[in-house]
């Protein structure tokens, strides 16, 4: 039947800035799902957010025809460039994928078949192999992957990859968008907010290939990533948090602040050192003595 799809169709959201000679491979491991090529092109849509790029992005993207929907806007961060991605998806399932990454060709129908087989999931996400500079690195410990009820693993750093991850696009609708006014960790913040209220289960096999080592990327352009993520964890104090989850929350405020007052001090800012001094009083559990160095 002309114009009905006979099955759910899949919003993939790559959201760009001045990466073209990533990218084309970036839109090619998406076209080169087994999904896609068994189901039809009726089941996807590609949509690449430019923003605001001044290298040749638009014609490596105007290179793949028609199938591939691209969106120019002025420069206002990745965030932006993906929630206007969402505001145009059409898909009921929604995946992303940074420009850099790359898809291995079975991570669509791997995890289309575990959101069919488990209704009640509502994100999924995989391991994931990792390149630096062309090499080949294994990921530390402290990024070992978890699944299910997780909200205590995310709290340290980002785990929820969101080139690895496919949502079911009503999670958006629930708990929000990009916060637009973090210049970093916005996936930091989006995998806590998930985390509070679903569980987030890990399908354990390296579907993606996370490439790194870019001058381009936030974890190189800012130091001291710990100062966006406390503004996450203070954040998330005004979710709808169980007692334990909010005690959760402080506690690594805690840790946070620990960090940043040595970075500030080695930086000789003491006015910073003072106030990240403050906060971990502020939010220190009462019952505990914790003893900060004068050093």
């Amino acid at each position: 039947m002309s114009g009905v799809f006979l099955y759910p169709m899949i919003s993939v959201i790559i959201p760009t800035y001045n990466r073209a000679s990533l990218l084309g491979e970036a839109i090619q491991s998406v076209q080169n799902q087994d999904y896609f090529a068994r189901k039809g092109s009726s089941c996807f849509e590609l949509i690449v957010v430019d923003d605001g790029s001044t290298d040749n992005t638009k014609k490596v993207v105007r290179s793949f025809g028609k199938r591939v929907k691209y969106h120019f806007q002025p420069n206002r961060g990745v965030s932006a460039a993906r929630n206007r991605g969402l505001s145009l998806a059409q898909g009921d399932f929604i995946s992303f994928l940074d420009s850099d990454d790359l898809w291995e060709n079975e991570k669509i129908g791997i995890q289309m078949s575990f959101l069919k087989a488990f209704s009640n999931a509502k994100v999924c996400y995989t391991e994931e192999t990792w390149i630096r500079h062309g090499v080949f690195v294994n990921p530390k410990k402290k990024h070992k992957k978890y699944s299910g009820w997780i909200f205590d693993k995310v709290l340290p750093l980002c785990l929820l990859s969101l080139s690895s991850a496919l949502f079911r696009k009503e999670v958006f609708g629930e708990i929000g968008r990009f916060d637009e006014e973090l210049p970093a960790c916005e996936d930091y913040d989006l995998g806590i907010r998930i985390a509070a209220k679903y569980p987030i289960y890990l399908l354990p096999r390296a579907l993606i290939i996370k490439r790194g080592g870019h001058a381009d990327q936030l974890s190189r352009k800012y130091w001291g990533m710990d100062r966006f993520r406390v503004k996450v964890l203070e954040k998330a104090l005004h979710l709808d948090l169980t007692p334990r989850q909010k005690r959760l929350v402080k506690q690594e405020l805690v840790k946070k602040y620990q960090i940043l007052t040595k970075g500030y001090r080695n930086r000789n800012k003491q006015d910073e050192a003072s106030e990240c001094l403050a906060c971990i009083e502020k939010f220190r559990p009462r019952e505990e003595s914790i003893e900060m160095e004068e050093k």
